[in-house]
């Protein structure tokens, strides 16, 4: 008798409007493999939690900022804990699935990332700029960014925002990770375009750089995302360490990258139910 085929609730909000990427194209085409050897229903995050306990375990994919539906979010988290179901990614994440405390931590230990501060105390840490970004801790997809002159900087930093400085970085690049083995990255040569991106071929040294912060996060299941700079000196600093919901870019990848990341998917979630069902 063959074996039970396992129930996966994959959540995404496939309506979810996003200058230059299409979240929904990208779920549509990985729930269709992902359909090849599990049970699958997709659902809106607002209904995540009322629909958790008819699975074996839960994917979040492109479910978009949780600023959106905070409260649905939380509800999901906690009634997911309290039951004992496994979600995917885990939710003990240390990067943007617990918000932006960590780029503050990661600065204040040295690791090559934008310096940020969040209190008016701590501003001298800072390099000198000819502008600042100033964004809220819990933002998302540059809800509330501004560009300020440093003179404003003292009444702005209160705690609840991160104070960066304006970098005139040459590009971005993004790593993309499954586990803890990396797959793919891509970069937009266009800093004013950052949604057009192309496949890009790292060196050793930049791939040091990303692992670093995916060993750090201690995730040892799900997809991450490691989004850098290329600063003026030519280094690397780190912008961000996606590890709840990235966005793929799969439709900027060639035919066999892509499978190639779709079995590794399969593999990860595989291990993942056996080892948490």
């Amino acid at each position: 008798m063959a074996a039970a085929r396992p129930r996966l609730l994959y959540v995404t909000d496939l309506a979810y409007p996003a200058r230059g990427r299409r979240y929904g194209d990208e779920d549509v085409f990985l729930t269709s493999r992902l359909r090849e050897e599990a049970d699958l229903a997709l659902c809106h995050p607002r209904d995540a939690a009322a629909l958790l306990d008819a699975f074996d375990a839960v994917v979040v994919r492109n479910s978009g900022p949780v600023l959106a539906h905070q409260e649905a979010y939380e509800a999901f988290r906690d009634r997911a804990v309290r039951h004992g179901t496994p979600v995917y990614n885990p939710l003990h994440g240390r990067a943007d699935m617990a918000g932006k405390q960590y780029l503050l931590d990661l600065f204040a230990e040295g690791h090559p990332v934008i310096p940020t501060v969040d209190s008016a105390a701590d501003l001298h840490l800072l390099p000198e700029a000819d502008a600042y970004v100033v964004k809220p801790k819990l933002g998302a997809d540059s809800l509330g960014l501004a560009i300020v002159p440093a003179d404003r900087l003292p009444d702005l930093a209160d705690g609840r925002t991160l104070v960066q400085p304006r970098i005139d970085f040459a590009h971005e690049i993004s790593f993309y990770y499954v586990d803890h083995d990396f797959q793919y990255a891509l970069y937009a040569p266009d800093p004013e375009r950052r949604w057009e991106l192309t496949p890009y071929q790292p060196t050793v040294s930049e791939l040091e750089f990303a692992q670093g912060f995916i060993d750090w996060n201690t995730l040892d299941h799900g997809i991450q995302r490691v989004d850098a700079c290329r600063a003026p000196d030519g280094g690397l600093l780190l912008v961000e360490l996606e590890d709840l919901n990235p966005y793929l870019s799969l439709d900027a990848l060639d035919e066999p990258v892509r499978d190639a990341f779709v079995d590794a998917l399969k593999r990860s979630l595989r291990h993942f139910l056996a080892t948490t069902g």
